[in-house]
């Protein structure tokens, strides 16, 4: 397999942290995570998320870094050394699955910088969340808006990763992920001290065994682990920068703890505001867009408010399209020898004509679909449905399994990790993992 280059590797053991975590955060603490909380009766679906991540999530996506440091590779080329060539496909579906993530995740990163601007300029608070709706549809469908959109949101992508893991990726990382957190406990702060805000907080936080379904349930395992990023080959890639001398484990439970502690805030950051001014939340995917900017329009300073929120729409969309499209980058250069520069430019441009037409399905081509659905949709239902439950079980198998030993040998690196704990590792990401995975699945393509 040729190399052109000497590989990238992070500096510093924060930096992989923070960057890594950005990865998992993403958009799904902060625009996800409260809407799902709001129609799933809140603390029933919040909880066992927790739950989920810290646990099986946990244990799964230490053993993608542990597949990606011992490889020295992406998904591409881990499941190659590790598992041989009858799991290679697994590798490359893995790619393929993140690389289409891209295409109509930066549609969505594209919504949020256009928010941005539209704060900046004093034009996101309203005080009727309908207008704000009306608003959102007349804006994704028009083709210049939402194309424009997308590309100015593409084009940063594009730019941090081009200037490499170190002085692009971890350098932002660095800066990013902490301005994220301080503008997310700014917004809590300020949504707390409105009247009736607590209602929000019992919401979220106090147990209701009268309201728990298994609906919430389900949902609440699937939004564990796909958060987390798992299956999708960008933290396998991540891994591959680690040095030998840090310990994965600890690292890693830093990186779920970091993105556990995102969706937390960014349900508080939302839901007792909600509550407040006696709004909605179960409004689904427009609790963000929508409802979000009635809320600031009723705040004093609600302008201000405004442009902290969607900015840190914009950094958390940012972090984790960054991880996405280094992966696919990567993979070329690992695979096939090509230049940094060559890789980042030619997957930009071909993933960044994908996402011009994913903007386009909802304006000119929403009549066009393939399978009843829009390219958007399609590409966002076989990415979470089909491409990462593979990468998933792929990754469960090869690393509890098939590279056992190599497993082991990295988790013990630099770490004590006693035969029990072994055990209990081994048995959470190599057969609790692939059931709830499967159940995950199942409900996703309308089996259960």
């Amino acid at each position: 397999m040729p190399q052109a280059q000497q590989r990238s590797a992070w500096s510093s053991r924060l930096g992989f942290i923070l960057a890594s975590a950005g990865s998992a955060v993403g958009l799904g603490a902060i625009w996800k995570f409260p809407y799902m909380a709001g129609t799933n009766g809140g603390s029933i679906f919040m909880l066992p998320t927790i739950a989920f991540s810290l646990t099986i999530g946990l244990a799964l996506l230490t053993a993608e870094m542990c597949m990606g440091r011992a490889a020295r590779g992406g998904a591409g080329t881990a499941y190659l050394k590790l598992g041989g060539p009858l799991w290679r496909p697994v590798g490359l579906i893995s790619v393929i699955t993140g690389a289409l993530v891209l295409g109509f995740y930066s549609v969505v990163g594209g919504w949020c910088a256009h928010y941005l601007i539209e704060a900046l300029m004093g034009r996101a608070t309203v005080t009727d969340p309908s207008t704000m709706r009306a608003a959102f549809e007349a804006f994704s469908s028009d083709p210049v808006q939402s194309v424009g959109a997308h590309v100015i949101f593409f084009t940063a992508t594009a730019a941090v990763v081009l200037c490499g893991v170190e002085k692009g990726i971890e350098r932002v990382g660095k800066v990013l992920m902490p301005l994220l957190f301080i503008l997310m406990l700014v917004l809590i702060v300020r949504g707390l001290m409105l009247p009736g805000a607590m209602e929000g907080v019992k919401f979220l936080f106090r147990p209701d065994p009268e309201a728990f379904t298994g609906e919430a349930l389900l949902n609440a395992m699937g939004f564990a682990f796909f958060s987390l990023s798992v299956g999708s080959g960008s933290m396998m890639n991540y891994g591959s920068y680690l040095s030998e001398r840090v310990s994965v484990g600890p690292s890693t439970a830093w990186i779920v703890l970091l993105a556990v502690l995102a969706s937390i805030l960014g349900g508080l950051m939302i839901m007792p505001a909600v509550f407040a001014f006696g709004l909605a939340p179960d409004a689904g995917p427009g609790l963000t867009f929508a409802t979000m900017p009635a809320v600031f329009g009723r705040m004093p300073f609600g302008d201000l408010f405004a442009v902290a929120f969607y900015a840190c729409l914009f950094v958390a969309a940012l972090t984790s399209s960054i991880s996405i499209l280094e992966m696919s980058a990567q993979h070329f250069v690992d695979r096939w020898g090509f230049s940094r520069r060559a890789a980042v430019l030619m997957v930009s441009s071909v993933l960044g004509v994908v996402g011009i037409f994913c903007a386009l399905s909802f304006g000119p081509l929403a009549d066009v679909k393939f399978f009843g659905r829009t390219l958007f949709e399609l590409l966002d239902y076989a990415t979470s449905n089909i491409g990462m439950p593979i990468g998933c079980l792929g990754l469960s198998a090869v690393s509890c399994f098939v590279a056992w030993r190599t497993t082991k040998t990295q988790l013990s690196a630099n770490a004590s990790w006693s035969p029990a704990m072994l055990t209990a590792f081994r048995f959470f990401a190599g057969v609790l993992a692939p059931i709830v995975i499967l159940i995950v699945a199942a409900k996703g393509i309308g089996l259960i």
